[in-house]
């Protein structure tokens, strides 16, 4: 089989398809909550704290020059980072706690009783014909 043919056969399976879907979906979440936290909470938090902007704070190593910028250590939008994942960690962890407790009830869910094997079904009918037949 060529390489072509084999990458094709690859991307074109359901997990693969599958994985891309959920990557995309996963980046497009990450962005809502990352806007989330800097634009929704932080303002909030940095007005309880006392009017601090997390993403303004940074220790400066260096100080700007004519010939270059500044060197900061933003320590701020790290902050910001460690709610971003604490957030989306916690919104994984609520699906996937989802997802089990469904899988859970369809485990628990009884299922439709199986039908007897044809042997069990004669035997069950000879048993009955011999009764109805002593009687």
């Amino acid at each position: 089989m060529s390489m072509i043919k084999e990458f094709k056969a690859f991307a074109m399976r359901g997990n693969v398809a599958d994985m891309a879907v959920g990557i995309i979906i996963g980046a497009a979440f990450g962005k809502i909550v990352s806007s989330l936290v800097s634009d929704v909470l932080m303002p909030p938090i940095g007005l309880l704290v006392g009017g601090v902007d997390f993403s303004g704070l940074g220790i400066t190593l260096r100080a700007a020059t004519a010939d270059a910028p500044a060197v900061v250590m933003k320590y701020g939008v790290f902050v910001n980072t460690i709610i971003d994942f604490i957030i989306v960690a916690f919104a994984i962890f609520l699906v996937i706690r989802a997802l089990n407790a469904l899988k859970k009830k369809e485990a628990e869910a009884p299922a439709a009783p199986a039908a007897p094997p044809k042997q069990e079904v004669l035997l069950e009918e000879i048993r009955d014909l011999l009764k109805a037949g002593k009687r």
